[in-house]
């Protein structure tokens, strides 16, 4: 099937799973009125099977690893909750989350699943990742980072004194490279930033999951620091809704210019992962989304059309002769107020969702 785009600012053909010139013939023609059409957003880091969880413990904590200990210890029952959704509905939930978001790549901080490797609706870079540094201590682990490639690890999470010296520990170890993302750093200081951006690392940046857990985020200085950085939402539960949701939180803690955080979710984000550089050129990836406001200020009621691969997941519901024509089933969802149309098993795995978490609805609303 070959279908149209016409938005104000481009039009282009989908077909193939790629971008066409816009005088190709087309089936379909999807006239997005106001809408912008741009390339599709890019979430550094979630943890896609752990969106179903609610918030959990009682923050502030100074390490990651307290609050993993607090959960077992105290909040066993609230924990457990990670087994009420089937793995395979678990994961389609995470990707509802980031399409909601305008989101068509993510990195997934776990192991690969082969749900990713067909049909999964959103893409899904095959990054390898460490939980961190204990992973590394731990020699009945066997973890080790890859040869080559970018990889990601949380690094200095938390703001304890041991956080911060982890920077130091993954120096002496011979782990700070350009190929690293840096995930967290919210106990980063000085001397450790300063190694960090002498290594060209790039560092990943979840405020709001910081905030949650620690009461506290990157520190300014990071910012300042000559580092690429990129946005993650982190999961549910920690992480406060979709990527977009995540952007206008960044915008107002005011460390990054617009034009910085625009690239933390598009060119910086592509370029650091090692995906696609994000075009609406014939011949590049036809991974779009449309909007109905402007990127810094959207919410996820403001997305007028996401395209994964080629294939609609999430439009207007004004638009749902797309999923028809496209042989797609589709479900209607009310998004912030915005009839939307989705595909199918997105909204199967929300519902579920919804259901056993109601607090999770604040994604929709």
């Amino acid at each position: 099937m070959r279908f149209r785009l016409e938005a104000g600012n481009a039009t282009c053909v989908v077909a193939d799973g790629k971008l066409w010139a816009p005088e190709e013939k087309a089936d379909l023609t999807v006239n997005l009125g106001d809408a912008a059409l741009m390339p599709g957003l890019v979430n550094a880091h979630d943890h896609l099977h752990r969106n179903h969880l609610p918030r959990i413990g009682e923050p502030p904590y100074t390490s990651a690893a307290l609050w993993g200990a607090d959960l077992h210890a105290r909040f066993a029952d609230d924990l457990a909750r990670r087994h009420m959704l089937p793995l395979g509905d678990a994961l389609l939930f995470g990707a509802f989350k980031n399409v909601l978001g305008g989101v068509t790549s993510v990195v997934h901080h776990d192991r690969w699943e082969p749900d990713f490797a067909s049909g999964f609706p959103v893409n899904v870079a095959r990054l390898p990742t460490l939980d961190g540094l204990r992973n590394l201590r731990d020699a009945r682990d066997g973890t080790t980072p890859p040869a080559t490639g970018p990889w990601a690890m949380h690094l200095a999470e938390g703001t304890s004194d041991s956080s911060s010296e982890e920077i130091e520990e993954a120096f002496s170890l011979g782990l700070l490279s350009p190929r690293l993302l840096a995930v967290h750093l919210v106990a980063a200081r000085p001397s450790g930033i300063a190694r960090l951006a002498a290594a060209g690392c790039a560092a990943v940046w979840c405020p709001t999951s910081n905030l949650f857990l620690y009461g506290a985020t990157a520190p300014r200085a990071l910012f300042e620091a000559e580092l690429d950085v990129l946005l993650g939402t982190d999961a549910l539960v920690s992480g406060s809704g979709t990527l977009l949701h995540e952007i206008g939180w960044a915008r107002t803690l005011g460390f990054l210019s617009d034009a910085r955080l625009v690239s933390a979710v598009t060119d910086t984000a592509a370029r650091r992962l090692g995906l696609s550089p994000p075009s609406l050129d014939a011949g590049a990836p036809a991974d779009v989304v449309a909007l109905s406001a402007p990127l810094l200020e959207a919410l996820p009621r403001d997305v007028a059309l996401v395209v994964v691969g080629g294939r609609p997941v999430l439009a207007d519901e004004r638009h749902a002769p797309l999923f028809e024509t496209a042989g797609i089933p589709s479900r209607e969802l009310t998004v912030g107020g915005v009839p939307k149309r989705v595909a199918a098993p997105l909204v199967d795995a929300a519902l579920l969702a919804f259901h056993l978490v109601k607090d999770l609805r604040r994604i929709i609303e």
